[in-house]
């Protein structure tokens, strides 16, 4: 295994148990953060990057410095034969305290111009009795003419919640615990420029759904919203992108819109009709314009549109694809039946040769608590972070961010990759 793979993976699951985020107060999952590689074509060298005249470095150019072994330029590995890796290990988090952690991935080109395809997996098990397994895979065609994108995850995963909307308090905290599997499966094809269109298939169950009750002895709004031991939301959604970024991992310059419209029938098994549309717009400029540092914008609007969702499936903070909304506050800390979402992030260097890098970071969101019920308070969240360099050539970072929101809402979260 490569010094860079070995050392990069392993101190990742040593500190941070593969993308966990530890707040105060809460217990959640580990989930994966969804990257998707570019990588150097195949035949190139692994050279050294070169900005301004700097040579940049990363964590294994850090390590290889403090051993004294030298590094030598490497052949691009990654071929149509696949490349396996498996790492177990043990983390720990406040979220999730001590964890057993076995993690691996696949990496292979489908065709030798193709980009790289990945299939990344972990199982974890917690002092908190925590169970969580996702498998994330990103399939592309061979002449990148089309792209499958699916996401499997299987989660015993006890969770609080805190009622409808973005008016809630910390007493109406409500202990809940759930099993929850999702199967989701998207095929894009490539259309024209930076535009990809497609459609995909969306199952999420939820089941021995179970909730404590809240602090303060009020009726849940779980209960008044109608409690249920077992949901399913099962359907069709349809899907647009498009993608300018000149890096999908860590964007410099460039534009990202992704829509999607997400049909739940009874007709395929759901407990409940209805749809659900998510817009996703992020922008990207280096500021000064000849700096590397990046002023990153984010939008994210996440609205039921007709009929009734499952109490768990309705959107809510953190709970987007890449689990990356509301930083400063706890995942599922306001939830309802619509979200209106506003982040900036000023992405900056701290070292010339791009090991260290810093951020500070402001998101605004706001939730209805019912449909067509006007959105409520908006909650503000804000905090800085550090970048440590995982990957030069990728431009792939450990990112370390301390959140602070309303109610003395504070927390550390650390991922691989950025938040958007």
């Amino acid at each position: 295994m490569k010094l860079k793979f070995a050392a990069g993976v392993l101190f990742i699951i040593l500190f941070c148990g593969l993308n966990a985020r530890a707040q105060q107060n809460q217990s959640e999952g580990i989930p994966l953060k969804k990257i998707m590689p570019k990588g150097p074509k195949p035949g190139s060298k692994d050279s050294t990057v070169v900005v301004k005249g700097t040579p940049q470095k990363d964590l294994s150019d850090v390590i290889s410095d403090l051993f004294h072994n030298k590094k030598t330029p490497e052949m691009d590995s990654i071929t149509t034969k696949p490349q396996i890796s498996v790492v177990p290990a043990v983390g720990y988090t406040l979220v999730t305290n001590f964890a057993v952690v076995v993690s691996g991935n696949v990496a292979f080109r489908t065709g030798p111009q193709s980009r790289i395809s990945t299939i990344v997996a972990s199982a974890s098990y917690t002092e908190k009795k925590q169970f969580i397994m996702p498998i994330q895979t990103n399939f592309w065609s061979k002449d990148n003419k089309y792209v499958f994108i699916g996401n499997y995850s299987y989660l015993k995963y006890p969770q609080d919640t805190y009622g409808l909307g973005s008016n809630t308090d910390v007493a109406t905290r409500d202990p809940m615990d759930y099993s929850l599997v999702q199967l989701y499966e998207t095929v894009l094809r490539h259309v024209s420029g930076n535009i990809y269109l497609g459609a995909g298939y969306n199952f999420d169950t939820h089941w021995n759904i179970s909730e404590t009750g809240t602090d303060n002895g009020t009726v849940s709004d779980y209960s008044k919203y109608g409690p249920q031991s077992r949901t399913i939301a099962s359907g069709f959604t349809v899907n647009g992108i498009l993608d300018s970024r000149d890096n999908a991992i860590n964007p410099s310059m460039g534009a990202y819109i992704g829509l999607q419209l997400r049909n739940s029938d009874k007709t395929f098994g759901a407990s409940s009709n209805y749809n659900s549309l998510i817009i996703d717009v992020r922008k990207y400029i280096k500021l000064p314009a000849n700096s590397d540092n990046v002023l990153a914008l984010w939008s994210y609007d996440w609205v039921i549109v007709s009929g009734k969702t499952p109490y768990l499936d309705l959107p809510a903070t953190g709970w987007d694809a890449n689990f990356a909304t509301g930083r400063g506050y706890i995942q599922g800390r306001f939830r309802g039946s619509q979200m209106v979402y506003f982040e900036g992030e000023y992405r900056y260097k701290i070292t010339a040769n791009g090991v260290l890098g810093g951020t500070v970071f402001l998101n605004a969101e706001s939730f209805s608590s019912v449909q067509s019920s006007s959105l409520e308070s908006i909650q503000p969240g804000y905090g800085p972070g550090l970048r440590i360099k995982l990957n030069k050539v990728s431009n792939t970072n450990i990112s370390i961010n301390y959140g602070f929101g309303n109610e003395g809402s504070r927390g550390l979260f650390i991922s691989v990759g950025e938040a958007f």
